[in-house]
């Protein structure tokens, strides 16, 4: 099990344990963490979240559907819209429904209200 923390402008929302592999919206969604989403399919683009943890920074493939979403959103620009790799650091947006929760703690940053 991975301990994630929930944050939203630095003050902590929940702290819940989840299975490498699990979707993190689908972690979110189960304990009642107020990360906001639309469609849970990757193609609003409201589930965003930027992610901190011990393994930073480090370069992880993106998908072509969520780059495309988040430069849509007006969350990445063209030249990482392009790119399958980005660099997974505490300022990347991420989409929480293509976001893998892996072995490492996290620490999820919601946007603000």
């Amino acid at each position: 099990m991975t301990l994630l923390r929930f944050e939203r402008g630095g003050q902590l929302l929940a702290e819940v344990e989840a299975s490498a592999g699990d979707v993190l919206i689908d972690v979110a969604r189960f304990h009642d963490v107020p990360l906001h989403w639309r469609c849970g399919q990757g193609t609003c683009g409201t589930c965003a979240v930027r992610i901190r943890h011990s393994g930073q920074p480090r370069l992880v493939q993106v998908g072509r559907k969520e780059r495309n979403v988040l430069l849509r959103a007006g969350l990445c620009d063209a030249a990482a819209a392009a790119s399958e790799q980005w660099p997974d650091a505490p300022a990347t947006v991420r989409l929480a429904c293509h976001l893998s929760v892996e072995d490492t703690p996290w620490c999820v940053s919601l946007p603000a209200d």
